[in-house]
């Protein structure tokens, strides 16, 4: 057999197969593994694609604020307008439909959400996803669901196509990356209706020549793990998530203990101007570097994000030299 030469463009039928048996499993939504399925080199790729199948220049295009940086990077490559909509912790981080519904929405084209979302981890209920399907329906607007984190710390995992009638107006990208630990190998998918997938294939198909059939091969493996898997990872993930939520309180921040995903975001003390400051002050004088949240949009401003991808020694010598700094500086 050819493992070393080119593929198809939509992915080695195992592979499909598989993505449609992990998702029947896991959010009990039925999908044809010969058409509503689209493997990709890394679901990061997948938002490139989207954008650049479905925007030209003079489209709108809704992106969350704080939110990934690279929703708003791939609608400008395509030529659209960046619409940024807020999103607030007294609105527990979700989209306020009302305020959406007062816009313009006559040239917006397409509008990106992410739940559970990174960078606050807020989980999106199904109320939420049916409420955003019925406005993408009303205003003929492609909703686009990023669910890389649905497995990470989180009790209720869901897909946005579980919502009936959302296969006519919503496409999901899923990943490989952080339920599996996959990062490094670029394995993603997008799933949605026929015509979605079809279309966006053409544009692929344009920019790669198929996806190295030893990854694939390996992805419908990791397809398979039961559930011990989810429980050893999310083992792993919660201790992280202990140390980084210490971290987190001697600074004085404040912080939802219930949020889910790969991050803890939490509020900066009121002493400090913006997240960048408190981010500057530590890296120069703890050496320890935490994100501040301006980077994911204004509304992330008054906030830090610790990822734990980090891992548990790196965790403990950075809540270590940060409790040093306190007592050096004299800071409650």
């Amino acid at each position: 057999e050819d493992y070393h030469g080119y593929q198809s463009y939509a992915g080695i039928p195992e592979l499909r197969e598989a993505v449609a048996d992990w998702y029947k499993q896991k959010f009990a939504v039925v999908l044809n593994p010969a058409n509503e399925i689209l493997p990709l080199i890394g679901s990061k790729e997948g938002i490139m694609h989207l954008s650049m199948t479905y925007l030209q220049a003079g489209d709108r295009v809704l992106v969350p604020n704080p939110g990934y940086p690279t929703y708003s990077a791939a609608a400008k490559l395509a030529g659209a307008e960046v619409v940024e909509y807020g999103l607030t912790e007294a609105n527990g981080w979700i989209p306020d439909l009302d305020v959406l519904e007062e816009m313009d929405l006559s040239k917006v084209k397409m509008m990106w959400i992410n739940y559970p979302h990174m960078p606050s981890g807020a989980l999106g209920s199904q109320t939420l996803f049916k409420d955003l399907v019925d406005f993408a329906r009303r205003h003929e607007i492609l909703l686009c669901h990023d669910n890389p984190y649905a497995f990470i710390l989180n009790e209720n995992p869901h897909s946005i196509l579980e919502i009936p009638g959302a296969m006519e107006v919503a496409v999901e990208l899923n990943s490989l990356s952080k339920t599996f630990n996959m990062a490094g190998w670029r394995i993603g998918f997008l799933v949605g209706h026929k015509d979605r997938i079809s279309e966006v294939l053409r544009f692929k198909s344009n920019m790669d020549s198929g996806m190295f059939k030893p990854l694939q091969l390996a992805a419908v493996e990791a397809l398979k793990q039961p559930d011990v898997w989810y429980r050893q990872v999310n083992d792993t993930y919660r201790k992280r998530r202990v140390l980084a939520e210490a971290i987190m309180t001697a600074l004085g921040c404040t912080f939802d203990k219930g949020q889910v995903g790969m991050f803890v975001w939490a509020k900066i003390p009121g002493t400090y101007s913006d997240g960048i400051a408190l981010a500057d002050q530590l890296l120069e004088d703890a050496h320890v570097f935490i994100t501040p949240g301006n980077i994911f949009g204004n509304h992330g401003q008054q906030y830090l994000r610790i990822s734990l991808c980090s891992k548990e020694p790196v965790l403990k010598e950075a809540l270590e030299r940060l409790e040093k700094w306190k007592v050096d500086n004299n800071k409650d």
